[in-house]
């Protein structure tokens, strides 16, 4: 084992987790989550930073809003960072809850950079949502992010990808091999919508709503914020006076806990695709039976 994850849907506890499991195990963490790059994203996305104490991790804070973090852009960061952790014979720590790139790593995507395609954005522009969808499930039959099918920005961004790589001339990013040990944080269904729920509420008192609307001063635009996830999405709607505060409160927590269950099916479907993921009950000390785990394999 060269590599332990830890994943799990949001509010399931996965810092103050792979945080214990690296101060017992000599690790630094490495952050799976497409939020926590961008410098200034630090409630909405749940940095935690006081949490990690003396503990290293990398890939939080590492570009600025409104700059482009494709998934060839994470696994050349996760690359370099776990050449950098195996380097000092510490232990690579993979922790978060965004499946493309847990996928991405576990299952050793081919990637390769794509610029941007003016002429085929020309070509693209007029077609309709579904026409574009269309489109990439013919460049893509077995389409890893289905998100990208929701969204035409991504969408577009998507197509260019899947055409790019095939007339790419660069070689596709040589992915460390891993030998990962991965772990996943489990709670029964009404518990961890009650943490979802507390944790919201905490994130409103405080400074979530300050936290949007200084970004967008600094000149992050609403289109941006949206695409920044569920939190960023909602504020930006209730500060353009489109939502009340006890709307905004109802539909952002309505919204996570979808996105909860979507987390789920997709650590289901990393599953049925081969990744092995020892679950842990998040209400019987997962720390220790995290540790256990990595003791008795280890002999």
């Amino acid at each position: 084992m060269n590599l332990l994850v830890v994943l799990g849907p949001t509010a399931s506890g996965k810092t103050h987790l792979a945080v214990q499991a690296a101060r017992q195990l000599n690790g630094e963490i490495i952050s799976a989550d497409s939020r926590q790059v961008y410098r200034g994203l630090d409630i909405g996305s749940g940095k935690d930073l006081d949490e990690y104490g003396t503990t290293p991790y990398h890939l939080i804070d590492v570009v600025d809003p409104g700059c482009g973090f494709s998934l060839f852009d994470f696994a050349h960061a996760f690359s370099q960072a776990f050449s950098e952790v195996c380097g000092r014979r510490r232990l690579p720590i993979l922790a978060g809850g965004t499946g493309l790139y847990l996928d991405a790593v576990l299952r050793g995507y081919e990637l390769v950079a794509v610029g941007e395609n003016r002429s085929l954005r020309q070509e693209l522009e007029p077609l309709s949502l579904d026409a574009l969808r269309k489109r990439l499930q013919a460049l893509r039959p077995e389409q890893h992010n289905t998100s990208d099918l929701n969204d035409r920005s991504r969408l577009l961004r998507a197509i260019e990808i899947a055409e790019g790589e095939q007339h790419a001339d660069a070689r596709p990013l040589a992915m460390p091999q891993v030998t990962p040990l991965v772990f996943g944080l489990r709670w029964p269904r009404e518990v961890l919508r009650q943490r979802i729920t507390k944790r919201l509420r905490e994130r409103l008192d405080h400074g979530l709503i300050e936290e949007v609307a200084n970004l967008h001063a600094a000149g992050v635009t609403w289109e941006t914020l949206d695409y920044y996830g569920l939190e960023y999405r909602f504020v930006a709607r209730h500060l353009q006076g489109q939502l009340n505060r006890n709307d905004l409160f109802q539909k952002l927590n309505s919204a996570i806990h979808q996105f909860a269950k979507r987390q789920e099916t997709w650590f289901r479907r990393m599953e049925r695709q081969g990744v092995t993921i020892h679950w842990l009950d998040g209400e019987v000390d997962p720390v220790v039976v995290l540790l256990a785990t990595c003791q008795e394999l280890k002999e």
